[in-house]
């Protein structure tokens, strides 16, 4: 097949699950045989490439600003998905994210189009998140409907949110959730010598530093349960289009001895703060499918989450869940986690693998 994946920002990267599961699909669909295209968003930071893990790579125009990238984006790479329909030179294309989906009306329909299938996976209802301003969250509300009107597969990574386009818009879904790779397990090597840490010795926080991710609440959890305990809270992650957010932040813990904020992470560093940490807190309101909470389980970390179903979908029996945005339940859960000597790292939980979720897009894609 000749397969297209389009709406996320840059591949190969760790900005956000998206990222990863085009990645991962992509290069698991070309090692089967299946020519790949990747239109990646063009920006002066981001290194070219033409080819990458086997998948044909391609620049799309836009403009980087927030309120402009996505959209001008999603404009010109929906174009360029027309031109290949046209010219018969595409079996799939798959979108990806809500907001990319704001043109898919522009796209020739019915027997113009070719026997082309447009599948698109919902990584969740992205309108919702803190990020997003009153005119942004219209548009990928916008591109919402547009998805649910021109798709003729749409998948979603959680069973709350399969119900929401069933009772909302009336619409059949697929559900396929992430997969998650096998853990690279690493000593404290890096992470002791930039940051003195070792083995259970710090809760950690990894995921994009956004309003939705709940890190207010547990930064005031944590002011109530640190004075107890001599461990530490790693905060890692990068601002992904919320630098006003993030600064913020940094300005709260920078003059707390017991926070340690890494900034983005990837590589040896990243696997060594999962290998290591005495405890993972995922304290969102808003989830598609945490692609960090699924890597935290497959390195066998203890999560506490918050009580949304698309985080208790997917943990395991040894979590902890507080009730979501409760700062004083997250306290008590927290504090009752640092008093019971937990032992991490001995229950590994990989729930969904990687090439079990490619066969099954794989057979979406042959409907």
């Amino acid at each position: 097949m000749n397969i297209v994946m389009v709406g996320h920002k840059y591949v190969p990267s760790r900005d956000g699950g998206i990222e990863i599961v085009v990645e991962e699909l992509s290069s698991r669909l070309a090692k089967f045989g299946h020519k790949v295209t990747i239109l990646n968003r063009k920006r002066k930071e981001y290194k070219k490439f033409e080819e990458y893990k086997g998948c044909k790579i391609e620049e799309i125009f836009t403009i980087n600003k927030k309120s402009f990238d996505a959209i001008i984006y999603s404009f010109f790479a929906t174009l360029k998905i027309r031109k290949l329909i046209k010219k018969k030179k595409v079996d799939i294309v798959h979108y990806h994210a809500e907001g990319p989906c704001l043109f898919l009306n522009l796209l020739p329909k019915g027997k113009k189009r070719n026997g082309t299938k447009i599948v698109v996976t919902i990584h969740g209802l992205d309108w919702e998140r803190g990020k997003w301003n009153g005119f942004a969250s219209k548009i990928i509300k916008s591109g919402e409907e547009k998805a649910v009107k021109y798709a003729d597969e749409i998948i979603v990574l959680s069973q709350n949110n399969q119900c929401y386009f069933k009772q909302k818009y009336g619409r059949e879904t697929n559900f396929i959730p992430n997969g998650v790779s096998k853990a690279e397990f690493h000593e404290p090597e890096i992470i002791k010598e930039k940051y003195g840490l070792i083995k259970n010795s710090y809760v950690l926080f990894l995921a994009r530093i956004v309003p939705e991710k709940g890190l207010d609440y547990l930064l005031k959890a944590w002011e109530s349960v640190k004075n107890s305990t001599d461990k530490k809270l790693v905060i890692a992650g990068g601002d992904s289009n919320s630098k006003k957010y993030f600064e913020s932040i940094k300005n709260k813990v920078q003059n707390d001895p017991t926070i340690i904020m890494t900034g983005f992470v990837k590589g040896q560093i990243l696997q060594e703060l999962y290998s290591n940490a005495y405890l993972y807190v995922l304290p969102s309101d808003i989830e598609g499918m945490p692609m960090s909470l699924l890597e935290a389980l497959s390195y066998g970390n203890i999560c506490l989450v918050s009580n949304i179903r698309e985080n208790t979908e997917i943990i395991n029996k040894d979590c902890f869940v507080f009730n979501k945005s409760d700062v004083e339940d997250l306290a008590n859960k927290l504090k009752k986690a640092l008093a019971l000597n937990l032992h991490p790292h001995t229950n590994v939980y990989q729930i969904y693998e990687w090439d079990d979720i490619v066969k099954k897009t794989f057979e979406l894609y042959k409907k």
